[in-house]
């Protein structure tokens, strides 16, 4: 913890403060020292006071007072109490008694009283000023107290009367704060009013120490019409802020209606030498204001007795009413009257607005404010501007992003002119650009935001001219509109609309229902640039619905419809008819397999036991019934959780009935495709296993043949002893002979047989696997055969790489071809995936399916190498990757240059510059091609052979008269950007400019240097061809070995490596073309530090003075002697004390010197350079002599300091990050110095080296060095002297760092 700030605490624990009493009565003032015994001065006017009848000085312990009696105008001053180091300033403010009943006697003798009640001003004389005044503190209520932020009590809404006084309190708590806070009171939203302090307004703080609040007020002294509205105040510390608004309301002054305007006015006039004052009349400060009368409060009264229509005093009578001026003083004061002719608008029409209340009060105007609205209507005569020809127009709009030009036309073309916003100026930057074009000065403001919305102002020497920009900013558009969306349940949901402006604020809205940040676990909002996005990660039904986004200049309106998601049935249940003692088995296939399911037997939910058995494997599922009895004969159903059908089928017993009738049936092959033209087909997914069962029937058992039908071979699997009989293999197959032979039980590719039926297996299909195989079943009786067509649909082959055909900014296009193989099912679409090239995460690019061969990928790092892969997609499934294409980098050419100018023309060169373009990219800039093209021909030429990485080109060998345009263009590795065009053809021709300087400001005064230093003095100038420049210092030519010349096109420079006496003087420098020519001079000063003064004497020697003389120094270093530093020594000790310094005189008086001494004395003289080297010593030196008293030191009592231990900082509970060192500090005072003991949960810490203790003026600092979460508990420090002892304790947690495994 840093070491807190000392600051001097005051001596006084009770401060004076500033009264008020009438002249004649007793001022008391009170102050009371932190301790006793301390000596106290009172101060008048910075001039120390002595007790006397007047002024009574009292001391009692640690109290004091100052008693003034019988107080007059003379004790009106500024007074001031010290103690030790600390003051206090205070005021006495006197006022003359009143004198209201006097006056009112004698006003009532020669005014007529117009209504029998009594007027407000004689009921109660003394509330013009008071009226309106904030009733006083213990009067008002408690405010209540703010528990949140740096506010204890806030400032409250205040209401005041026209003239009159209120004060605006605020507390800030300051027990936690080592610092006192910063408060500021603001008008509006940014008048700052510490800058308004002044007699209307007054700013006071002050601290209290007893509570540790900071109090600030905010006093406004009579109020006007135009205080009121919206105020703030706003507090602040190192780490804090807290605001707070309030209001004024200025009611206006009540209205005089028929009273005596005697009683409501009252001024000091002189009547016959005697000087008489209203009470009535006395500011807030307690002076009187002879003569100056606020008419306000009676100027909303229309007086009847002027005659608005002609603007001239009625000459008709009025009984009741009675002019202003016969109203007031009419003994007293000469009486005047209005004179006919008088033109009461000409008046006002010329005098300052300041003087329009006396002007109302001198021809009797009662409707002030009504006349002043007529004036407006009269065109006053503009005074003429002597700087500007014509000045700014009164406001300025333009749309944001646009350009503005500001213009002002000069008198003087050669005047200096400034731009400023909002009282700042303006620095020359890419947006802000300053032309000057004759005596016109243009500003010219780019890329227009709402920052440029300010007031501007142009000044020349002290005239300004004034406007204001208004800067719009267009209404956001909705460029692409959002699309309806139908998707199923759980999937991701992503809305897009692309508006007209980047980083516009959007709302968004579900069926009229804004959706807030603070639902962002389920609603996502994104931007990228113009667009805005709306995700919902995993939709639900409920999130169906219309949604909205808004912007200020549109909204666009999308539906979201949420499906159920659709179970397909792959494969479903078959009848099964079944004998005793065999297996029954129910399968199905479906698309998800996640979905579980039950199965029913007639309605009933199937109890798996050991005969059984239910399975589920991916997305098949099972039932299987081992040794079917005649009970099992039902209707079977599987019924998916969670979709609103089933799959159902039906089991059939069959019963066997055993003849023994011997008899010969014919082989019958029992398939749905017998008699069917086309072969029967089954479909196969690769992988998986092919199960066909074929029942068979025949008596005798028929033996069964199966081979596979191809063009080039022919497998044939049998039982063995069906493959012994060469008759049988000669029939099978008409094509092809067959000799490959596979026994019943091998391969993957096996038929299992039965007695009434045969069983065709393939245990992972494979693409080999496809094909025609035809069954033959034979016995004696007969022969049957059946075709089985059997197709294996698998994932496509992957895509070859994929190609990328256009690459931009942060965009390319990616194309590709299909699959050579697509697994025999269509291909449903494309999956494209994206990565950074040393990186091995790939990113998906698209979540619905590509059906195009390609596709645009965006949002791409420009400058960041990437690759592309994909992936085919049929109904069975996604293919395997393709290979990764060729690395690209997403990169863009850059935008044209800015600022492309010409910079120069002659015969048959052009001098073209230009700046970088704005935008560059990652390809970076190889450089710029630079062309040119005649007026009427579209044939662009190479002006310089390559690219030049230069912002500037100087073409040559071009024909003089030519008209021709240039252009540049930037280029990189994507290419070339934008050319930048010269608007207008430039004629290759000299242009004549006449010679002229620029002189430098400073150069237009002495030019003061130092002897050895460096001068270095550039002036420009201007002229073509290129001027001749000449040097000449007081006429004769410069030598060149001592100062050094260098000219240019542009400037000359004067260059003085070391600067001595002789080179101070007149230098002129002029240019000159042909009989043209332009001169300016410089006056330069070399200065030196002067030499010591000469003569120094001691011309008297009385009491505890020595009188000194001398003369000014021979050598004052060529600069004016600026004063004297007088040094005196003591002749024992020789060590020099300064007396004087920055002395101006010759002859100066050292007092104060100490008897029997004596003193040498020397002086040293000085100018801007600093003072001499040497000073010039008095020969002899001072004695001074003793008198002869013996001083006897009074006796004093000695002071006591002890004191008991006390601690003025507490410690303060801390919370840590365990591992970093952390400190407690607390401040404690007494005498002697206590000794200092630190414990932990009451145990010592003296002896463990993990803690280190300081203790420094008083602050007591206690370090624990990387602590843990052990090292939390209660600290206590305690201090400890011979008068007592004291004690405190503060807790400290230590929490876990993040990563530290804690």
């Amino acid at each position: 913890m840093p070491e807190p700030a000392k600051k001097t605490a005051s001596a006084f624990t009770k401060k004076p403060k500033t009264t008020e009493v009438v002249e004649g009565d007793t001022a008391v003032f009170e102050a009371e020292t932190e301790k006793t015994g301390i000596k106290v001065k009172w101060q008048r006017a910075g001039a120390e006071m002595f007790e006397s009848e007047k002024y009574i000085i009292k001391a009692e312990g640690n109290k004091h007072s100052l008693t003034i009696n019988n107080t007059g105008r003379e004790d009106d001053a500024p007074y001031a109490v010290i103690a030790g180091s600390s003051k206090v300033k205070f005021d006495l403010k006197v006022k003359e008694p009143e004198k209201s009943e006097a006056v009112l006697h004698t006003e009532a003798v020669s005014t007529p009283i117009v209504s029998d009640s009594p007027t407000p001003a004689e009921t109660h004389p003394g509330e013009c000023t008071r009226s309106s005044e904030v009733p006083a503190p213990e009067a008002q209520p408690e405010l209540p107290l703010d528990p949140v932020g740096l506010f204890v009590t806030r400032p409250q809404d205040g209401e005041v009367t026209v003239g009159g006084n209120i004060t605006f309190t605020c507390k800030v708590a300051g027990a936690s704060m080592l610092k006192k806070p910063s408060v500021k009171w603001f008008k509006g939203k940014w008048m700052d009013l510490g800058s308004k302090v002044g007699k209307h307004l007054q700013l006071h703080d002050s601290y209290d120490r007893n509570n540790k609040v900071y109090i600030y007020e905010m006093h406004i002294i009579q109020a006007k019409m135009t205080y009121a509205g919206g105020y703030r105040c706003e507090a602040s510390t190192k780490d804090k802020f807290d605001s707070c608004n309030f209001s004024l309301i200025v009611n206006e002054a009540p209205g005089t209606g028929d009273m005596d305007i005697r009683t409501a006015f009252r001024r000091t006039s002189l009547v016959g030498g005697g000087r008489r004052m209203s009470a009535a009349c006395l500011s807030a400060e307690g002076h009187e204001e002879g003569g100056e009368l606020d008419f306000s409060a009676l100027l909303k009264k229309r007086c009847r007795d002027w005659d608005w229509s002609s603007c001239k005093p009625s000459t008709a009578p009025s009984a009741g009413k009675i002019s202003f001026l016969r109203s007031v003083n009419r003994k007293s004061e000469p009486k005047t009257e209005l004179q006919p002719d008088v033109d009461v608008w000409d008046i006002l029409r010329r005098a300052p607005p300041s003087e329009y209340e006396k002007i109302a009060f001198q021809y009797g105007i009662t409707d002030l404010r009504g006349m002043l609205k007529r004036l407006k209507r009269i065109k006053k005569e503009e005074k003429k501007s002597t700087a500007f020809l014509q000045k700014l127009d009164p406001a300025y709009q333009v749309d944001k992003g646009q350009k503005i030009k500001l213009m002002v036309e000069l008198a003087n073309p050669d005047a200096e002119v400034k731009w400023l916003k909002n009282g700042q100026e303006i620095q020359v930057s890419g947006r802000y650009i300053f032309e000057a074009v004759g005596n016109k000065r243009i500003l010219t403001i780019n890329h227009c935001s709402l920052a440029d919305d300010a007031a501007y102002q142009c000044v020349v020497d002290e005239e300004k001219s004034f406007t204001e920009l208004f800067v719009k900013e267009p209404p956001i558009l909705i460029s692409h509109p959002l699309e309806d969306q139908v998707v199923m349940a759980g999937e991701r949901v992503e809305f897009e609309c692309e508006v007209s402006e980047e980083g516009a604020a959007v709302k968004w809205e579900k069926d009229g229902n804004e959706l807030k940040r603070e639902e962002t676990f389920k609603y996502r909002f994104k931007k990228d640039g113009k667009k805005h996005y709306l995700i919902i990660n995993e939709s639900t039904k409920e999130d169906s619905g219309h949604y909205t986004v808004k912007t200020n200049g549109g909204e666009s309106v999308a539906e979201l419809i949420i499906q159920e998601k659709k179970l397909e049935v792959y494969q479903s249940i078959a009848d099964l008819t079944v004998r005793a003692r065999d297996q029954a088995v129910f399968k199905c296939e479906v698309s998800d397999e996640n979905v579980k399911g039950i199965w029913l037997k007639n309605g009933k939910e199937v109890i798996p036991d050991e005969r059984i058995k239910i399975s589920h494997i991916g997305r098949i599922h099972k039932l299987t019934i081992d040794d079917v009895t005649p009970e099992d004969e039902a209707d079977y159903s599987f019924v998916p959780e969670g979709f609103a059908y089933n799959l159902s089928a039906k089991l059939k017993f069959l019963e066997i009935k055993i003849d023994f009738v011997p008899r010969q049936e014919p082989p019958k092959i029992h398939l749905d495709c017998m008699g069917q033209a086309a072969p029967d087909t089954i479909v196969v997914v690769a992988g998986n296993k092919l199960r066909l069962d074929v029942p068979i029937s025949g008596d005798p058992i028929p033996m069964v043949i199966w081979q596979k039908v191809n063009k080039n071979s022919c497998n044939v699997l049998s039982n063995a002893d069906s493959m012994d009989s060469p008759d049988s293999s000669s029939d099978l197959s008409n094509e092809s002979k067959c000799p490959q032979l596979l026994s019943e039980s091998e391969g993957r590719v096996r038929v299992e047989m039965h007695e009434d039926h045969c069983i065709f297996i393939i245990e992972g299909a494979e693409k080999p696997d496809e094909g025609v195989y035809r069954v033959t079943v034979k016995n004696p009786a007969g022969e049957d055969k059946a075709d089985i067509t059997v197709k294996v649909i698998d994932v496509p082959d992957p895509p070859e790489a994929p190609k990328i055909i256009n690459v931009g900014e942060d965009y390319c296009t990616v194309q590709w071809q299909p699959p050579k193989y697509d697994g025999g099912q269509p291909i449903l679409g494309y999956i494209l995936e994206r990565k950074k090239k040393k990186s091995y995460r790939w990113m998906r690019l698209n979540f619905d399916l590509l059906k195009e061969l390609s596709y645009e990928a965006k949002r791409m790092i420009e400058g960041v190498v990437y690759e592309m892969r994909l992936y085919a997609v049929n109904s069975i499934g996604m293919s395997r990757p393709s290979p990764a294409s060729q690395p690209f980098m997403p990169i863009a050419p850059p935008s044209e240059p800015t600022h492309f100018t010409v910079e120069d023309i002659s015969d048959s060169t052009v001098t073209l510059k230009w700046r970088p373009p704005e935008r560059i990219g990652a390809g970076g800039l190889d450089g710029y091609n630079v062309e040119y093209c005649k007026e009427g021909s579209t044939e662009w030429v190479p002006a310089l052979q390559g690219l030049t990485e230069r912002t500037s080109a100087l073409i040559k060998d071009l024909v003089t008269g030519d008209k021709l345009y240039f252009r540049v263009r930037a280029i990189n590795l994507a290419g070339e950007g934008e050319p930048a065009l010269t608007k207008e053809p430039v004629t290759i021709q000299e242009i004549l400019q006449r010679p002229k300087f620029w002189l430098p400001r400073y150069l237009r005064q002495t030019l003061v240097k130092k002897v050895g230093e460096t001068i270095n003095i550039v002036i420009p100038f201007q002229g073509k061809p290129r001027p001749k420049i000449t040097w000449t210092k007081d006429g004769q030519t410069l030598d060149t070995k001592e100062v050094g010349i260098r000219n240019s096109t542009t400037d000359t420079i004067l260059f003085i490596r070391k600067a001595e006496h002789h080179h101070s003087g007149t230098y002129e420098v002029e240019v000159q073309i042909e009989n043209m020519n332009d001169k300016v001079a410089i006056t330069m000063q070399i200065m030196d530090k002067p030499g010591p003064p000469q003569n120094v004497k001691i011309i008297d020697v009385w009491g505890f003075n020595v009188a000194l003389e001398w003369k000014p120094p021979q050598d004052n270093g060529n600069a004016q002697i600026s004063g004297y530093t007088i040094q005196k020594a003591d002749k024992k000790t020789m060590e020099w004390y300064t007396v004087f310094d920055h002395y101006r005189r010759t002859n100066c008086i050292v007092s104060d010197l100490i008897m029997g001494n004596e003193y040498y004395f020397r002086v040293f003289s000085e100018n801007l350079c600093g003072l001499s080297e040497t000073a010039a010593t008095t020969k002899t030196p001072a004695y001074i002599q003793k008198t002869g008293t013996i001083y006897k030191p009074p006796s004093y009592k000695e002071h006591d300091f002890s004191e008991a231990p006390k601690f003025t900082h507490p410690l303060v509970n801390r919370s840590v990050i365990s591992g970093y060192n952390a400190t407690l500090s607390c401040a404690v005072r007494g005498s002697p110095k206590p000794k200092i003991f630190w414990y932990k949960n009451k145990v010592d810490l003296s002896g463990d080296a993990k803690y280190r203790m300081f203790s420094k003026q008083g602050v007591l600092t206690l370090e624990i060095r990387k602590p843990s979460p052990f090292d939390g508990g209660f600290y206590t420090c305690k201090a400890v002297n011979e008068c007592g002892e004291a004690e405190i304790e503060c807790r400290l947690d230590v929490r876990g760092g993040v990563g530290l495994g804690i």
